[in-house]
């Protein structure tokens, strides 16, 4: 009976379908619900190519190389699943022999196996291979050796093995399909730290994996699958920007090559329109940044962008930002909507507001919101703030930030950039607006994001009766004296960005005509972008015009509380468009220069360190000395340092506290590679110690821990486990922003509390070694000779067994700089060390064995 109900299945489904098989096209498939988008992995983009194709939901999709059709399994009615042609026609197939389970995991084997899975560790196969005698007949129940909480799978037709990315986790896994052994191959590292779902996955001919997120569409890429060992090192990188989706899931032909583009060639080789690092996919390679997805940045967060002469307001405003639980809802702020008198002069009121000057209804916006930094007033020269960002599709596409200055223009530009902290400016150039040309800047933000700046002022002139506009790459170029209103604007569309700056023209215009305008051409010579490290600045500068020689003139402190030092240097660049060039700065905190070739306008950039501050709001606290210094100790391969040491004294009734930002804008780091913190210090009495999360909402509920201090400096480890909440969930170190260290009064007496804090740094270590761990290591130490080096060194060390180590090497910063794997034989070793590209500094070598702790070596490079 089971039978001859199947055959009439088969006769009623297959007469009503066509058979036109898909034959291993190049397009990658996406299922959503019972749609089907087209999907260019090269380009990101998709189209929609069949609607309800079927009654109920289709998932667990698959390419079949044994027939050349799509299968999935149906949500409804169960038990069911559906073969799909080029044509989009479905023909479903009664599968009795499948449990009564909702499928959302499947791919087909090249020999025709649909393998089949939901939550759990069973899975299913059903046998697909027209030419079998089991064909749509389900032949196996199999089970993995672990639990996965994965949401697609795909086979590699280079190893005929399965892959799946683990949600949360991000692990990429291998599957033998025919014996369920699950190998776990390691975290991918493009996408440590997300917590997407990936529940659309491909595989192209030479076993890239293709890997897209639900919630951005994102997609990502792991090479060769195929070749990793759960050891070796492993390359992925953001591929494209394709279609977030929901109740998805993805099929491709495994055999079916994807385009990729030659990254550093100046051609657009898989024909999306973007040539080498435009391109998404050449995200980390050849010298290309990493690219991330994001929106335009929010007003609310800009107009601090420069100023080493405000640090300490900056800072101060950034913590109480923090302690505040400050945080800018774009969901819930007032809409800016548009006026009645938009665009009429203000003569019929009593003056025009800085939101007369706002555009509405010229960007197609579906919202525009108010985002003004009101704590800006205060602390920078700027006596009235207000700015909206741009929303379209529930993202913000663009920003105007006005304000109003008195005595000057204001402080702070955008273009003056994080530029040596990661950001890059792509590029400097000309926008015609009302026939004048200003200065436009496109900037690749830290986060990878671009966005396009313009910044011009108007003042008052002619008795008050009209307005001149002034813009400038320096700000020394303004009109001192003068009071501004300023206006900075930025969009990720060059297109709306002169929309933008065309209205605000417009309704500056309305108030008072413009008489005059005044501005400046861009530099030739620019900073790129740059890094600092082991007190030197390395640049790299773009030549327009082939100068020959650039003057360096900068202000630097080493510490928050130390003077300005004055530099200047003259610098000889390559006669190419791009320039590198090195600059011996020292140890600093801040830093703020100027390079010009003395032919056109100068290039400014500044930088800075996460900054120490001290919290001394109760009013019964009066700070009596605060002084940062410089660490005087190296810091370790495996430690995050937090750079420069700080004495405290203060007397209060109520607390006194000191705070470390870990970025300059107290922007989260994630420290989950590391398990404590360590520190030396001296003071009065017990020392409250917190580690700021950013998710958490209430200053009450962040993690603290405490030490108790004396009048000696001595060496404290803080495991993370020793940090508690109220809220009794143990800490997750994934998003800590800044460390606060806080001195209570306990009797609520006036009382003389103070702290000195040096060499803090996290740990990968959760305690300090034990005698036993410290002997081990003198035991089995290493050596370097010649130490220092200049081109090579040999590392010297006793193995206790013949094995296979690696040697990793790491600067000041902690970053892995270099890596070499050597066979070790029981007995003395020796590996050679060559410096190849290795700048000047102090190094760490470490050497990584599975049965022997090493004492790791300092290494000086000359």
């Amino acid at each position: 009976m089971k039978q001859l109900l199947l055959l009439l299945i088969l006769i009623y489904t297959t007469s009503n379908a066509q058979e036109v098989p898909f034959n291993c096209d190049y397009n990658a498939y996406l299922f959503q619900y019972n749609d089907i988008y087209a999907v260019d992995l090269a380009s990101g983009n998709s189209y929609i190519v069949a609607e309800d194709i079927t009654e109920g939901n289709i998932n667990a999709t698959a390419y079949n190389s044994a027939d050349g059709y799509i299968w999935g399994a149906l949500s409804s009615p169960r038990k069911t699943i559906v073969r799909i042609g080029k044509d989009y026609k479905a023909t479903t197939y009664y599968i009795d022999d499948l449990p009564n389970s909702n499928f959302y995991i499947g791919d087909v084997s090249t020999s025709g196996i649909y393998y089949l899975k939901s939550s759990g560790k069973t899975y299913y196969t059903v046998d697909l291979n027209p030419n079998s005698a089991t064909y749509t007949s389900g032949i196996n129940t199999l089970t993995l050796s672990q639990s996965i909480n994965n949401h697609d799978w795909a086979f590699n037709a280079v190893d005929n093995k399965l892959y799946t990315v683990e949600k949360k986790t991000n692990i990429l896994y291998r599957i033998d399909a025919e014996t369920g052994q699950v190998t776990n191959l390691g975290t991918v590292p493009v996408l440590a730290g997300l917590t997407y779902t990936y529940g659309a996955v491909y595989f192209d001919a030479s076993g890239r994996f293709y890997v897209s997120a639900n919630e951005t569409g994102t997609i990502y890429m792991i090479q060769s699958v195929q070749d990793l060992t759960g050891t070796n090192a492993m390359e992925s990188n953001l591929f494209a920007f394709g279609p977030s989706s929901s109740q998805n899931d993805g099929a491709r032909c495994p055999t079916a090559p994807v385009a990729q583009e030659i990254c550093d060639n100046g051609i657009d080789d898989d024909g999306d329109g973007l040539i080498d690092c435009e391109d998404p996919s050449c995200s980390g390679y050849s010298g290309c940044p990493v690219i991330q997805t994001a929106a335009s940045s929010t007003a609310n967060e800009g107009g601090l962008e420069s100023n080493n002469r405000l640090s300490d307001q900056i800072s101060k405003r950034n913590f109480n930002r923090t302690k505040t639980n400050y945080e800018f809802n774009s969901a819930t702020a007032k809409r800016f909507v548009k006026p009645t008198h938009y665009g009429a002069t203000a003569t019929s009121r009593t003056a025009f507001q800085l939101s007369d000057f706002i555009p509405a209804e010229v960007i197609d916006e579906d919202i525009i919101i108010e985002s003004s930094p009101e704590d800006l007033v205060g602390i920078t020269n700027a006596t009235a703030v207000y700015s909206v960002d741009y929303i379209r599709q529930d993202d913000a596409v663009a920003s105007i930030l006005v304000l109003e200055t008195e005595d000057g223009v204001y402080e702070h530009t955008k273009y003056i950039c994080d530029r040596l902290l990661g950001a890059e400016l792509v590029s400097v150039s000309t926008i015609d607006i009302n026939e004048q040309q200003f200065i436009k800047a496109l900037i690749r933000n830290i986060d990878g994001t671009l966005e396009f700046v313009l910044s011009f002022s108007a003042k008052a002139e002619n008795n008050s009766s009209n307005f001149g506009i002034e813009s400038h790459w320096n700000l020394d170029k303004y009109e001192g004296g003068a009071d501004f209103y300023n206006f900075q604007i930025w969009s990720n569309s060059l297109d709306d960005l002169m929309v933008l700056g065309e209205e605000v023209l417009k309704l500056v215009e309305v108030q008072k005509p413009i008489s005059s305008y005044n501005n400046s051409t861009p530099p030739t010579v620019f900073v790129k972008k740059g890094t600092y490290r082991n007190g030197k600045l390395n640049l790299e500068l773009v030549n327009t015009n082939r100068s020959s020689q650039v003057t360096f003139d900068g202000g630097l402190r080493s510490t928050e509380t130390a003077g300005v030092e004055y530099v200047s240097t003259a610098i000889s660049l390559e006669d190419s468009y791009i320039s590198h060039v090195e600059v011996d700065a020292g140890n600093l905190f801040d830093i703020g220069f100027r390079i010009g070739d003395g032919v056109a306008t100068p290039d400014d950039l500044f930088m800075s360190d996460g900054p120490w501050g001290y919290d001394d709001a109760a009013p019964s606290t009066t700070v009596k000395n605060y002084t940062v210094s410089t660490n005087l100790d190296a810091f370790e391969a495996d430690e995050y340092p937090i750079e420069r040491d700080i004495t405290l004294t203060a007397t209060t009734s109520e607390y006194i506290a000191a705070y470390r930002a870990l970025t300059p804008k107290f922007n989260a780091i994630d420290l989950t590679d590391y398990k404590s913190l360590k520190l030396q210090a001296k003071g009065t009495g017990t020392l409250i110690v917190r580690l700021v999360k950013a998710s958490v909402d209430q200053w009450e509920t962040q993690y603290k821990a405490s030490i108790e201090l004396t009048s000696d400096l001595e060496d404290y480890t803080i495991p993370f486990t020793e940090f508690e909440s109220t809220n009794g969930t143990p800490i997750d170190v994934s998003d800590i922003t800044s460390l606060v260290f806080t001195m209570l009064a306990e009797d609520g007496t006036e009382t003389t509390k103070s702290m000195t804090l040096e060499q803090l740094r996290f740990s990968a270590q959760a305690q300090t070694l034990s005698i036993s761990d410290s002997e081990l290591e003198l035991t089995n130490s290493t050596f370097a000779s010649p130490n220092p080096m200049r081109t090579i060194s040999n590392i010297h060390f006793t193995a206790q067994t013949s094995e296979s180590v690696v040697l990793l090497v790491y600067n000041q910063l902690g970053a892995l700089v270099k890596q070499t794997t050597f066979n070790a034989v029981r007995g003395d070793n020796e590996i050679t060390f060559n410096r190849e590209h290795l700048s000047s500094g102090l190094y760490f070598c470490k050497i990584d064995s599975k049965h022997t702790t090493y004492k790791t070596i300092k290494l000086l490079v000359n």
